[in-house]
């Protein structure tokens, strides 16, 4: 006869959960991806691929270990200090056929940063069935994507062989010209660095890519870290090509980035001489704070996954999601990130309230939440922007 009793050892059965240890999904905001012509590489095209080295971005997008546009804009970019998290390099399938290539880089979801290599046509935007070309391609991408759920800002520069004149910013900027590139939502930076080369003393001297450099050098930083009098490494701009005061404020006002080389700072290089956002949404004007919500945003997504699916509309259940929202910005606020917040669940307030205590209004909207499984979350944050600038007040006297 079979006993039905368990035998007696191990004494004490435990059973191991370990959903609690699953971690919470991370985007590192340094993810950059140059995208350009690379005729002649052995890299496939329209594939996003890592690059860490010199050697990398010559062997994957060199032809026969010739620099091309593509490997010459990574080396840019792997210049910066500090680097970028992660850098792909995405060749296009024939030159200037931007559109393909950013379509193949749409599954790379970790991306924050795109731009193109060496590029500075402003090209078309898409036409029926005739897609974007030029930075009109870049554009759309990037406000496409971020659309679609996976936020990316695109990095673009004004041609730095256009010359100096007495009307500068205002030909540069015009609605037809690049002024025609103007991201909705904040997503595009536009960099002004005329006369920038890598090398000055050839003739002619080869154009650098300072939108890569750029990219790079904003990448490098914290998301909430503000760009401004930040360095940009890797080429220089002839001093006769440098933008003079005026320039800069007007180039800064229209919301590009001029890079200048100030007097205050010791040394000789070149930084970034504001830190707008080429947007026409006057709510993203600062390149720090489209990135810093852009990272808030995906913590909160990230953070909240879990509770999908399992907490209940109830006291209990709403409770618990407000105490995970808690967890997530609380580190924000210790860390300086943002200066304060706030979460308000209406339909907590009304489930606190005892049954005989809720009108017919407050009943009505938990039977249609408990209906449509949809609950309204509103988080209200403070971001505590970085000085760009002091007004300071000398009052000499005897």
């Amino acid at each position: 006869m079979t006993s039905l009793v368990q035998p007696a050892f191990p004494f004490v059965n435990v059973t191991v959960d370990a959903s609690a240890l699953i971690p919470t999904a991370q985007r590192a905001p340094g993810v950059v991806a140059v995208v350009g012509n690379a005729d002649g590489a052995t890299a496939p095209p329209s594939t996003p691929l890592v690059v860490t080295s010199h050697d990398d971005a010559i062997n994957l997008f060199g032809k026969a270990k010739a620099a091309t546009a593509l490997s010459s804009s990574l080396d840019l970019v792997l210049q910066q200090d500090p680097q970028p998290s992660k850098i792909y390099g995405v060749r296009t399938p024939t030159a200037g056929n931007y559109a393909a290539a950013l379509t193949g880089l749409e599954a790379a979801d970790d991306v924050t940063f795109v731009c193109l290599a060496n590029e500075t046509s402003i090209g078309a935007a898409t036409a029926g069935a005739t897609a974007a070309t030029g930075l009109h391609a870049l554009t759309e991408h990037v406000e496409n994507m971020s659309a679609a759920g996976s936020r990316r800002m695109a990095v673009a520069m004004i041609d730095p062989t256009l010359p100096r004149t007495a009307t500068y910013v205002t030909d540069v900027l015009a609605t037809t010209s690049y002024g025609s590139l103007k991201s909705p939502t904040g997503r595009l930076i536009l960099i002004a660095a005329r006369g920038a080369t890598t090398n000055a003393a050839v003739t002619p001297a080869p154009v650098a890519d300072a939108a890569a450099a750029a990219m790079g050098a904003i990448a490098g930083y914290a998301p909430s870290t503000s760009v401004v009098l930040k360095q940009v490494r890797g080429f220089t701009v002839p001093v006769t090509q440098q933008y003079v005061p005026a320039e800069v404020t007007a180039l800064a006002a229209a919301g590009a980035i001029p890079l200048i080389d100030p007097a205050l700072i010791p040394g000789s290089g070149l930084f970034f001489g504001d830190g707008g956002a080429f947007s026409a949404d006057p709510a993203f004007n600062y390149v720090d704070e489209r990135r810093a919500i852009d990272q808030i945003e995906f913590q909160l997504r990230a953070g909240l996954i879990g509770t999908v699916g399992d907490a209940r509309i109830t006291k209990a259940g709403l409770t618990t999601v407000r105490v995970r929202v808690e967890s997530i910005l609380g580190p924000l606020l210790l860390g300086g990130v943002i200066d304060a917040f706030s979460v308000n669940i209406p339909l907590l307030s009304i489930l606190t309230l005892p049954d005989s205590a809720r009108s017919a209004t407050d009943q009505a909207q938990v039977v249609t939440a408990r209906q449509n499984r949809q609950v309204s979350v509103l988080i209200s944050v403070t971001y505590g922007p970085a000085v760009h600038r002091l007004n300071v007040t000398l009052a000499p006297q005897f």
